[in-house]
């Protein structure tokens, strides 16, 4: 479903990079946020990442998930080693902070900005984003399934190149028919290995 009959093996590291405030996953604002606190969001990227390795044919997708709330920190793990693609949710400084947004376009990342909740339809000073015009793209309001889309077209796009996201001309990504019930699994999964 991907054109990926042509590809050729790939290892892929990815950071998965948490904001400010996501440590309090499952704790704050549970009707914004969900009831899956980061460890289960963390566990279900790991096991969906093995999905993808599978369906972009990659002979490694490996991730690292990092969670900060001392933006200093979050700007240095960017820097700490050349990383293929960065799947990253700012939170709160999505909105404040210039420096992770000079961060980003200064290290020519390729990278997808995600947001579990609905940032459109929230509070105005919500709606802009500094670090979201530099993105590969911008996914949110869908709760975790934010993250798995995101790091989905993230991969597509790391795999097959600026094309990916667009095969054909089609004017969208091809997502495979089995998505859906594949991603409600591992999500189920990752909630009762953390709940524990």
């Amino acid at each position: 479903p991907f054109g990926i009959q042509h590809m050729t093996a790939k290892d892929l590291k990815i950071l998965v990079a948490h904001g400010v405030n996501l440590d309090l996953l499952g704790q704050r604002q549970t009707h914004i946020y969900g009831k899956a606190d980061l460890a289960t969001l963390n566990q279900g990227l790991i096991d969906w990442a093995k999905h993808l390795q599978q369906q972009f044919r990659l002979s490694r997708l490996q991730l690292e998930c990092f969670q900060t709330n001392v933006e200093a920190e979050l700007l240095a793990k960017l820097s700490e080693q050349r990383w293929d693609g960065v799947l990253i949710n700012p939170a709160a400084w999505t909105h404040t902070s210039v420096a992770l947004a000079d961060r980003l376009a200064g290290l020519s990342l390729t990278y997808v900005e995600v947001h579990l909740s609905n940032i459109a339809a929230r509070e105005s000073f919500r709606h802009h984003s500094y670090s979201a015009p530099g993105a590969a793209g911008v996914v949110y309001g869908l709760g975790l399934t934010s993250y798995t889309a995101g790091l989905t077209g993230l991969v597509a796009r790391l795999a097959l190149g600026d094309g990916a996201l667009c095969p054909k001309s089609s004017g969208c990504l091809r997502i495979a028919p089995d998505y859906r019930p594949k991603c409600r699994r591992i999500w189920a999964k990752a909630s009762s290995r953390t709940s524990g």
